[in-house]
């Protein structure tokens, strides 16, 4: 997980119990998939006997990190701030530990309350005459936004970014004793600009740590789907869905994140490598890495259902199973399979399968078709095989009270939406 770090890094750690933080981004209520890597750094720090600290970017997420970005983000208010910070906080109790008497317990921090009532005039007056424009010129993440290739610029306002996130640092050097900061490969410009403003203000020694930032093999980015990023708010991103992101990894990816993003041992994983090289087909790796991260950012009953639902689809499922999936997670199922819409008067008096299923709703193009694959015991109604295609289907048939599971063959399904 380690990309660069700086010289006596490894040293302090050794030493003493360390207090080190990692910035979050707090313009959603919500953390994606791409915060996990730095709160497991933050998570390995506490396992170690280390002091975990998490600071909500509130007031650089007011401005906005040029690194790695090429164009200015919206600004949030004060109140959206304040409900994303306490909504992110419940998500970090997952993986740390806030609430313990231990000396190392985490903290929450938000930048927004030293930063909220420092004037412009003290603030330039105190931090800014310490760090020179060349100095701040100099870093990867302000050269490419000033490039000729890039055609935004940069606003004075994302160029002070560096200088609040520096003070940040030096911030929690002097009132928490934190001594490392720790981040993406991004970062590096920004967390040396906090260990060198702590050496010239208070001439004292920091540390900076970066893991390498996340990609997949093919080249796309990390944590993106055709929907848009994966989640850890089942609001957002349903239990379902985020195991079936990590189960559907590429064999090289499933190596690699399942080293980031599980707590598991070396020998273990080598034992599951182990069994991908010698079946891959069964994809243990993925199996492993989708559980030991639905139940570390879900829970254990999640990680079962979504199997379950998983079954529906690719197993031998029964009704009873189908009949327990929520609206959201069957939805989430069936995604992508043809739908049709059926208004609920048509099952006020009970409707006959065969027409239902021919006239109401084109599953089958001919009633004789339908009558067919029936008597060979080819279809299925909620995962029940349909006896006759006169039998009646009634409203105490539909899932969740508006939905209907058609089963063509083997593989092949349809869902009636009943409105």
């Amino acid at each position: 997980m380690i990309h660069d770090m700086m010289p006596g890094t490894e040293e302090q750690l050794q030493k003493e119990m360390t207090s080190a933080y990692v910035g979050i981004d707090p313009t959603a209520d919500s953390l994606h998939i791409g915060h996990l890597v730095g709160v497991m750094m933050l998570k390995h720090l506490q396992r170690a006997g280390h002091r975990p600290i998490a600071l909500i970017g509130g007031a650089t997420g007011m401005i906005g990190d040029p690194s790695l970005k090429s164009a200015e983000r919206n600004l949030l208010d004060e109140a959206t701030l304040r409900h994303n910070q306490e909504s992110i906080k419940n998500q970090l109790a997952k993986f740390l530990d806030f609430d313990s008497d231990a000396p190392n317990a985490a903290k929450l921090v938000n930048n927004y309350d030293w930063m909220k009532d420092y004037s412009f005039l003290n603030f330039i007056r105190d931090i800014g005459k310490h760090l020179t424009v060349n100095y701040m010129m100099s870093k990867d993440s302000v050269k490419k936004r000033l490039s000729s290739e890039s055609n935004v610029g940069m606003s004075f306002t994302e160029f002070s970014y560096q200088l609040l996130q520096g003070y940040d640092f030096l911030y929690l050097y002097q009132h928490e004793g934190c001594r490392l900061q720790m981040g993406g490969s991004d970062q590096w410009g920004n967390i040396t600009t906090g260990t060198e403003l702590i050496r010239r203000k208070q001439g004292g020694e920091a540390f900076a740590l970066t893991c390498p930032l996340i990609t997949k093999a093919d080249g796309g980015k990390f944590g993106k789907t055709e929907s848009g990023n994966v989640w850890l708010d089942r609001r957002y991103t349903s239990p379902y869905k985020f195991y079936q992101f990590w189960l559907n990894v590429s064999d090289a990816d499933a190596a690699k994140y399942i080293k980031i993003f599980t707590a598991l041992s070396k020998e273990e994983i080598a034992d599951l490598e182990a069994e991908q090289a010698a079946a891959p087909h069964l994809r243990p790796l993925q199996k492993r890495l989708a559980k030991e991260v639905t139940i570390m950012v879900h829970s254990e009953e999640d990680y079962n259902a979504a199997v379950e639902a998983s079954n529906i689809l690719f197993g031998n499922a029964t009704s009873e199973a189908l009949k327990k999936l929520d609206e959201d997670t069957l939805l989430a199922v069936f995604e992508g399979v043809p739908q049709f819409e059926v208004s609920m008067d048509e099952f006020a008096t009970g409707i006959k399968a065969v027409d239902l299923f021919t006239e109401k709703a084109a599953v089958f193009p001919s009633k004789g078709e339908m009558r067919k694959l029936v008597q060979s015991g080819g279809v299925s109604v909620n995962k029940e095989k349909l006896a006759a295609a006169d039998e009646v289907v009634t409203s105490t048939s539909l899932l969740n009270n508006k939905y209907l599971l058609v089963q063509k063959g083997k593989k092949n399904y349809f869902l009636l939406i009943i409105k």
